[in-house]
């Protein structure tokens, strides 16, 4: 499933979509989200009546997509209160095997992580989300990297990482961090998790690099490195305070400091542990 409010996202969203579809012979799901407020006159009408007769703008740009090769892609209007509602009510329904939603790598609000939107759909949508910055999409992939600390979303950017290299007949480059506070075993023992959750795909990738670099930050190793890459992929990690434990201080730097193609993988159990932890918090 692809969620797209913009019609500058629609192709790269579903680019990116498409290779994750080839790996399970699927289908792309685009879905827009028409939004009806509470205060909304749109009240009187049914979401039927709304999605025929006042979602013209909604309805052109899910048309603006064109389907990657070999993949089907079907289009859906869904009405909601808000964009995110709609979201996470349509991957609820559907139950995709993946979201994949961009974002704004610049929020003007600082109480949030990567956008209001994107928050929200991290925290509840029960599926595998792929966040993919907007606006720095390669143009071609001869490389991917995939950098690795261990943790529970290792498993979703390996399958990420290795669709992409698998769609576009391109190397994975496993790197791990070795730091003041990760030893050299412990970083070599990452990588080598990482390159056999990238085995596991089987998809055939043969140019598997394995790396391990010492460095005072995984920052900023990261991102020296990916300077030599087209795309990078990033497991969301559990660090930081709650609401930014599933994207970490690592992927926003990395974001901030690197032009490159940058994706972000959060696993579906994580974000359903983290959820009903929230929710714990604020009823006690």
């Amino acid at each position: 499933m692809v969620a797209v409010e913009d019609p500058d996202q629609v192709q790269q969203l579903v680019r990116t979509a498409g290779d994750l579809a080839r790996q399970r012979a699927g289908t792309v799901r685009l879905v827009t989200v028409v939004v009806k407020p509470y205060d909304s006159p749109f009240g009187i009408f049914t979401d039927e009546t709304i999605v025929r007769e006042f979602a013209a703008d909604s309805h052109e740009l899910l048309d603006q997509a064109t389907a990657p090769e070999g993949v089907d892609v079907v289009r859906d209007l869904v009405v909601a209160r808000s964009v995110d509602a709609g979201i996470v009510r349509a991957v609820t329904q559907d139950q995709p095997d993946a979201l994949v939603i961009g974002w704004d790598s610049d929020p003007r609000r600082s109480d949030v992580v990567l956008g209001s939107t994107v928050d929200t759909v991290l925290e509840r949508a029960p599926t595998d989300v792929v966040v993919e910055r907007i606006g720095r999409e390669a143009n071609g992939v001869e490389s991917v990297l995939l950098p690795v600390a261990g943790g529970p979303h290792v498993g979703v950017a390996a399958s990420i990482a290795t669709a992409i290299a698998a769609a576009n007949d391109a190397s994975v480059t496993v790197l791990s961090v070795a730091t003041d506070g990760t030893s050299e075993p412990a970083a070599k023992g990452y990588a080598a998790d990482g390159a056999r959750a990238v085995a596991d795909q089987d998809m055939g990738i043969e140019a598997v690099e394995t790396v391990v670099r010492r460095g005072e930050t995984p920052t900023e190793v990261i991102v020296e490195a990916a300077a030599d890459h087209d795309v990078v992929v990033l497991g969301a990690t559990r660090k930081g305070a709650l609401r930014g434990r599933l994207v970490g201080s690592v992927p926003r730097r990395v974001v901030r400091d690197t032009d490159t193609t940058v994706i972000l993988g959060r696993d579906a159990a994580e974000a359903a542990g983290l959820w009903e932890r929230l929710v714990s918090l604020v009823r006690k």
